[in-house]
């Protein structure tokens, strides 16, 4: 009943915002989309890559202390970095395009909850692909988090592992983890500070151009990737009402579920608003786009019901927990306020933004919200 509920309301949502009151989309084809894009690419996904791989060069080079030096010190200067380097790679993870896409780079990076058993079975036999499709689940940010707090209660502990008689195993395990994710983005920043740059923003096809699959992109990011797993399937709301508290972002850490859901939603609107990664300057954007086309519902301008629903979305994470796994468990209604809320943006964007710039949806929704 509450999933009727839920889907006559965000019916009724569309219904509303697709209105077309003073909406005039045959601007859409006389609106300069390589300004878009050269924005995009110049001010916001070049810097955000660039900041991506230096955080994971800092990380990359911590870990080579800490395995040289197994102390709590070093430790905990690896997982300061490993936090810093997740929290960037929440601002690229929607710019699924290019190497990003042919080198797996998001599911490499946060396929979660991870393998623990396929983890200690790598550790213990010595030979692993990391590569292989089905190694995803074992290395990333998430492996990370397992080999920086889930072998042990303090870091005490976890220094005892690294450096007891298995140490060595583990010492290559995580420096093979972190060299993945250290390969994989300098090899997409190099390819985007080569020739793919001017190939994305020349690319201004209306059907199959970089405008149109970015846009999905953007969109798809924040359905399936932020809302979905990061709240939607730890609140339940994928398996009919069971919960699973073991399966939120960051498990192990356990206290920086809802700063890594904010970064997420944060970079989602910098992009819709066309915000440069390096401060607060602004560009052409979707939020420009549906302006200069004119996009209304009930006489109020899209981007602005946009803007303001996202606003909306950090209202209700901020009456989240830290822990995600401890809200679930405590009180679940608040992680079911926070997908909702995803879930009303997601129909903005998808449907009503959609349809007032003319773009095509090219993904398939098939996680049977």
């Amino acid at each position: 009943m509450k999933k009727i509920v839920a889907l006559f309301t965000l019916i009724i949502i569309a219904a509303g915002c697709s209105s077309s009151d003073g909406n005039n989309t045959s601007n859409t084809a006389n609106y300069d989309k390589n300004a878009v894009l050269t924005n995009w690419a110049d001010n916001i996904i070049i810097p955000a890559y660039t900041a991506y791989d230096a955080a994971l060069g800092s990380l990359q080079t911590a870990v080579t202390e800490f395995t040289e030096t197994p102390t709590e010190a070093n430790l905990t200067t690896v997982q300061t970095a490993w936090l810093d380097a997740y929290k960037k790679y929440q601002h690229v993870a929607m710019f699924d395009t290019g190497m990003a896409s042919d080198l797996n780079l998001m599911l490499s990076a946060n396929t979660f909850p991870t393998d623990v058993t396929g983890i200690e079975t790598n550790i213990s036999s010595g030979s692993y692909n990391l590569e292989l499709q089905s190694q995803f689940s074992r290395q990333g940010f998430p492996a990370l988090d397992y080999l920086l707090y889930g072998m042990g209660s303090t870091n005490e502990e976890t220094v005892a592992v690294y450096a007891g008689a298995a140490g060595n195993s583990y010492k290559q395990y995580i420096t093979a983890v972190v060299n993945r994710l250290k390969t994989i983005s300098a090899a997409v920043l190099a390819d985007w500070n080569g020739a793919y740059r001017n190939t994305f923003v020349n690319n201004t096809n209306s059907v199959t151009g970089s405008l149109n699959h970015s846009t999905n992109n953007f969109v798809k990011n924040l359905e399936k990737d932020v809302r979905y797993p990061k709240v939607g399937i730890p609140a339940g709301l994928f398996s009919n009402g069971v919960l699973y508290p073991e399966k939120v972002e960051a498990y192990f850490r356990g206290n920086v579920s809802k700063i890594l859901l904010n970064e997420a939603i944060t970079a989602s609107k910098k992009f819709f608003n066309g915000t440069y990664y390096n401060g607060n300057g602004t560009g052409a954007s979707l939020k420009g786009y549906l302006d200069a086309v004119g996009a209304k519902s009930e006489g109020q301008n899209l981007s602005d019901i946009i803007n303001a629903q996202y606003e909306t979305i950090l209202t209700t994470n901020g009456a989240l927990n830290d822990s995600f796994t401890t809200q679930v468990t405590t009180d679940n209604s608040k992680m079911t306020a926070a997908y909702n809320a995803m879930q009303t943006q997601v129909v903005y964007l998808k449907v009503n933004m959609f349809s007032a710039l003319s773009l095509t949806i090219d993904y398939v929704d098939g996680d049977g919200d």
